[in-house]
């Protein structure tokens, strides 16, 4: 099938072109490459994914609605990934209309194109970061999430309810997954493991938030890419039995479906930073810091639905996965 990978420069987007590629479906990626952090990786990202005939890129930006409607006219996808979005929580603090612009219009601009040009499935990527001041754990889709606490949270979230609206009035069938904590190598400089890595290695202090009093529950990225292109075949269904009396989240009459995608598995924020001394070989200079703003104590993801609709296994320990990360740093950074 043909498939439009937004965010195909991006981390998990490069992996999941990269599976798709290797199965044999056609993929035209979609980037505005832009310099939230290093743009040469994003290229090195890219030329993984160059050297597969069916593979064409155009760098555009979601914000732009004629450069997305082009290529919608002009490639008439089967099904869409959508993965491309403004990034990081804290970032949200310092520029909001980054997310503004990306998270907010450039999503209603992609389900006005696949309104206009109807798909078979579209997939986008949500974000634990939903589930905002919940306490409940492990979280789960049918939990409310009504309280987010970054802008990039509330993004997020504004990205399912648009989604079901687009699923309920033009019968989109439309999946949303929550990641949780992605890491593993080509990852992303802003997040922790890549950081506090690149610290070690240049013998600078870390910062250690909430007095290291934290849990993630990280996932590693070839489980992820795993879960998303098994969700990718699996088209939703809206539920005839489904009512309003009360609510149950998650799903609904619409074809939507809303799963968790993470290890199941938290870790200890200073168990996280052993790890990775013993990994690089050095020992850490850790910063104590209280808890940052739009932070969270812990994440911890419910898989059951996911686990159930297409046999959802993560596999990967936090050891082995930050091994492979630090050998793809060494390499790649020649430390």
């Amino acid at each position: 099938m043909k498939v439009l990978l937004t965010g195909a420069a991006g981390f998990v987007g490069m992996y999941c072109a990269k599976a798709l590629l290797e199965r044999g479906d056609d993929v035209v990626g979609f980037d505005s490459v832009n310099d939230y952090y290093d743009p040469a990786l994003k290229r090195a990202r890219l030329a993984q994914l160059r050297g597969f005939p069916q593979f064409r890129f155009v760098q555009a930006d979601l914000a732009d609605k004629a450069a997305l409607f082009k290529v919608f006219e002009s490639e008439r996808p089967d099904v869409v990934l959508h993965l491309a979005a403004q990034a990081g929580v804290r970032y949200s603090l310092q520029n909001p209309q980054a997310y503004v612009d990306s998270n907010l219009t450039g999503f209603v601009n992609l389900l006005e194109a696949c309104r206009a040009h109807p798909v078979r499935h579209l997939l986008f990527a949500s974000s634990s970061s939903v589930y905002g001041a919940n306490t409940k754990v492990p979280f789960a889709v049918t939990d409310h999430t009504d309280h987010p606490v970054s802008l990039y949270a509330a993004t997020k979230k504004a990205n399912e309810a648009l989604a079901h609206s687009y699923s309920h009035l033009f019968g989109i069938p439309a999946t949303g997954l929550r990641f949780f904590t992605v890491y593993g190598p080509w990852g992303r400089p802003d997040m922790a493991y890549f950081s506090f890595t690149k610290a070690l290695f240049e013998g600078r202090p870390i910062e250690v938030f909430n007095h290291g009093d934290m849990e993630r529950d990280f996932t590693y990225i070839d489980d992820i890419v795993t879960g998303v292109v098994r969700l990718l075949d699996r088209v939703p269904q809206g539920d005839p039995a489904w009512t309003g009396d009360p609510p149950v989240a998650g799903h609904s009459r619409a074809p939507y479906r809303l799963y968790n995608i993470g290890n199941h598995s938290p870790v200890r924020l200073m168990h996280f930073i052993e790890v990775l001394e013993r990994l690089t070989g050095r020992v850490a200079d850790k910063q104590f810091k209280p808890m940052a703003p739009g932070d969270v104590l812990r994440t911890y993801a419910d898989v059951e639905d996911l686990r159930r609709d297409v046999g959802f296994e993560p596999s990967t320990p936090i050891e082995a996965g930050l091994a492979r990360f630090v050998d793809w740093y060494r390499t790649y950074y020649q430390v």
